[in-house]
């Protein structure tokens, strides 16, 4: 299109806006009715016919290469050159698509023997949107601790934040029951609680997280918690109290009065007196020596019979007493015979 057709008086500028993008554009027509060129044998010849003569668009996009469609009917792509295209005088629709689903659309009322100059300018620039600032919350919050600990131990509770945001988090712990005690790590995301005391019950950690925004959802909560098992008692063992080989009764008496002793300071404990017979003591030794000192315990000295246990313990070199104490709840003494009875010579009594 020559520049002298460019500059023709009839001109119309139109702004397109690219609505769903970050770019927008602004198209520059430029139209120009022009009589066309006449071809005297070509107008010669079809006036013959009865023939009108066709109009012509003449079209050219800056930059080139963007969809052409006339009247419904793909045309190409535009050129920075000029196109020429004839059609039947009557209506016609001329379109141009350009980026971002920006259409030009324009219809022509073609005269026989005129053209009509399309200049169009694509000028897409940049839009700066707003910037949506978007809440970090919701997030989630989990804490992890062990099924299960001794009474006594120290539990750890740790908590895991998916917090997106760039806020400082404030950390709130409350354990429970009342005698449970945090010995370390109030205000972070891990703590420490003591089990003293707290034998087969439950030690709850919960934790209540907030960025400090006063925004409801970005306040969020989790917990834990473990059980805690009882540690059982210790195992409450005898006491053996004394042990004496049997030489004379009087001797024996005076041990005996010792044991007492003890049971009468001690009301809930139980005496046992192991009497070992002597490998070459008379037969029946043990027995005999073990009921002369449980008369003595209880007649003499006044001890509960239900208290006093006596146990043949077997046979040892010489005839011996084990005096034990054993608290309630003990577990009983066992004999430990040092002779096996296949060993035993026993001597013949005098008559």
């Amino acid at each position: 299109m020559s520049r002298r057709s460019m500059n023709h008086p009839s001109v119309m500028l139109r702004s397109i806006a690219a609505l769903p993008f970050c770019l927008a554009c602004a198209i520059t027509a430029l139209f120009a009715f022009v009589p066309a060129a006449t071809d005297a044998h070509a107008q010669t010849s079809r006036e013959r016919r009865g023939q009108q003569r066709p109009g012509r668009i003449e079209v050219s996009t800056t930059p080139d290469g963007y969809p052409l469609i006339v009247d419904g009917k793909p045309e190409g792509a535009t050129s920075a050159t000029v196109r020429f295209i004839d059609l039947e005088p009557g209506a016609h629709t001329v379109e141009i698509l350009f980026p971002g689903n920006n259409r030009w659309v324009q219809t022509f009322n073609i005269v026989g023997g005129k053209r009509y100059c399309i200049a169009l300018a694509y000028r897409p620039k940049t839009i700066t949107l707003p910037r949506v600032v978007q809440s970090p919350c919701p997030y989630p919050v989990n804490i992890s601790s062990p099924s299960a600990v001794n009474e006594g131990n120290l539990v750890t509770f740790a908590a895991e934040v998916g917090y997106p945001g760039t806020a400082a988090l404030n950390y709130n712990w409350t354990v429970s029951p009342p005698g449970a005690r945090i010995v370390s790590g109030a205000g972070t995301r891990t703590i420490t609680v003591d089990t003293t005391g707290l034998g087969r019950q439950r030690v709850a950690a919960t934790l209540m997280v907030d960025d400090g925004s006063n925004d409801p959802a970005c306040r969020q909560q989790a917990q834990a918690s473990t059980l805690v098992t009882a540690t059982p008692p210790p195992s409450i063992a005898p006491r053996r109290f004394d042990v004496f080989p049997s030489v004379a009764f009087d001797d024996d008496k005076a041990r005996l009065d010792n044991l007492a002793i003890e049971l009468q300071n001690n009301p809930t404990a139980t005496g046992y007196v192991i009497v070992y017979g002597g490998s070459r003591s008379p037969a029946g030794r043990a027995d005999r020596l073990g009921a002369r000192a449980r008369e003595y315990l209880t007649a003499t000295r006044g001890i509960d019979a239900n208290r006093i246990v006596v146990v043949n313990g077997g046979y040892r070199t010489r005839d011996t007493f084990e005096l034990w104490l054993v608290p309630q709840g003990a577990t009983p003494p066992q004999p430990t015979p040092t002779v096996q009875p296949e060993e035993v010579r026993p001597r013949r009594q005098r008559q």
